[in-house]
């Protein structure tokens, strides 16, 4: 185990720690490497950094605590960098029974970093190939590798926030021995995957939502409809110089289920514009010729639609469905969606925002993802990927898992969520309309919720 550092963030002691894992799993089964004496005796070819914290209540700092891991949202997510026990829910509520892992997953945070300059020098198919390292199977092998090594293999139990539980699927599908126990928190995806019928239920999902926020905001229906008007004319830049389009603007709805999206949207287009008043005529609706949008304005757009801090999310989210070998090549499967929703178009009124969808246009407007465009052509018609989930294990399931399901969810389908968790053995929901997709993020309840259950039914026995 390498520790980088120890210290305290106030009510949390904080260790931070590295260790290499191959770059490529393929093949290749964690205990076998670990077996083989990796990185001392195994020519295993190139190695990546996987970096971690471990969070323990100050109380508990000597006391043998059973192991929690955090896999979280995404893809290409970090884990939290927390500014106290109570920054997040969840962790205020954890470090009462648990010693917490969070992982950077491999390729975001502080492992090795993946950055469009990680290709250059590839080809369309070489980049490719690299960027499948960094979907769940790899992630998984990695937390795997991980725990047999560092942990002297002691099963843990997970937590798993949206493409966390996906990844929660995917560990308990090939290594299930290594769990004690796991918890999701709206992150239960339909298997046997589709991209297809994810999109299906996401773009009716994200008309609803946007409805709702001008119900909630209704002058903003004509706010928004003046900057988008004047965006159309094709001419304004973002500060870092990529075009600033009605597209773009319609990315802004990509939080709409979390709270408290809606509030941040209305003040952001309260001060769209330089007047501080109104971009258009009051009366004719037609943009006044002195408009101008505001530099505060345009710098928080950027900030809240660039990929800079996330590189891998939007080159990555479609194949979170890829599962083994594919009938069909996934081709843009939400754009294929899009194209059947008029209401979507950039000339449309009111207009509506989109949500959680990989488009092609973003690999030509943001210029974060302009770099990784060939590759993500090249995925975009692949149908070979790694296997993430086994139905057989799973039906089989005996892990104890708690997941909590939100009734409104935006992201994860809350029918889709019921319907796979009834195919899995042991597995039980709480359904509740209560929170939105971040609701484990916000005060203790989610978390406690789920762990009581689990308490209450006997599934943490083992650890206690």
């Amino acid at each position: 185990m390498t520790l980088l550092a120890k210290y305290h963030v106030p009510g949390l002691v904080v260790e931070d720690h590295a260790i290499e894992v191959p770059l490529d799993w393929h093949g290749r089964d964690p205990m076998d490497v670990v077996r083989s004496g990796f990185g001392e005796t195994d020519d295993g070819g190139e190695t990546i950094g996987l970096f971690y914290r471990v969070l323990c209540a100050p109380e508990h700092v000597h006391d043998d605590l059973p192991l929690l891991v955090f896999l979280q949202g995404g893809p290409g997510g970090q884990c939290p960098r927390p500014l106290g026990p109570d920054d997040d829910g969840w962790i205020a509520e954890a470090i009462r029974h648990f010693r917490v892992i969070l992982p950077d997953q491999r390729g975001t945070g502080r492992s090795s970093r993946v950055e469009p300059r990680s290709i250059d020098g590839m080809s369309a198919r070489q980049a490719a190939d690299y960027l499948k390292r960094f979907l769940a199977d790899s992630i998984v092998r990695d937390f795997e590798y991980l725990r047999l090594t560092e942990f002297r293999g002691q099963r843990w139990v997970s937590l798993g926030q949206s493409y966390g539980g996906f990844l929660t699927l995917t560990y308990l599908s090939l290594f299930p021995r290594a769990l004690a126990a796991s918890f999701t928190t709206g992150g239960i995806p339909h298997v046997p995957a589709s991209a297809d019928e994810v999109y299906a239920h996401t773009f009716p999902r994200m008309m609803r939502k946007t409805r709702q926020y001008y119900e909630r905001y209704p002058q903003d229906r004509a706010r928004v409809a003046a900057v988008a008007d004047l965006l159309a004319g094709g001419e304004v830049r973002l500060p870092n110089g990529d075009p600033f389009s009605v597209r773009r603007l319609q990315m802004l709805g990509s939080d709409f289920g979390m709270k408290p999206s809606f509030e941040r949207l209305h003040w952001l287009i309260d001060q769209a514009f330089v007047d501080g008043a109104f971009g258009a005529d009051e009366h004719s609706g037609k943009i006044r010729e002195s408009a101008n949008l505001s530099s505060g304005f345009a710098m928080e757009v950027l900030a809240r639609t660039a990929s800079y801090g996330r590189p891998l999310y939007w080159p990555l989210q479609e194949f979170i469905y890829a599962d083994g070998e594919l009938e069909k090549p996934i081709r843009w499967a939400a754009w294929s969606e899009l194209q059947r929703h008029p209401e979507f178009a950039v000339d449309a009124r009111p207009l509506m925002f989109t949500g959680e969808a990989a488009l092609p246009w973003m690999f030509e407007e943001d210029s974060a993802l302009v770099p990784l465009r060939p590759a993500v052509d090249v995925l975009m018609q692949d149908t070979h990927f790694g296997r993430i989930y086994d139905a057989d294990q799973l039906a089989r399931n005996e892990v104890p898992l708690q997941a909590a399901v939100y009734f409104d969810d935006m992201y994860v389908d809350s029918g889709m969520q019921l319907d796979t968790l009834s195919r899995i053995g042991n597995a039980h929901a709480w359904v509740t309309n209560e929170f939105e997709h971040d609701g484990v993020h916000h005060g203790t309840t989610v978390f406690r919720h789920l762990y009581e259950e689990a308490l209450y039914r006997g599934d943490l026995d083992s650890l206690l």
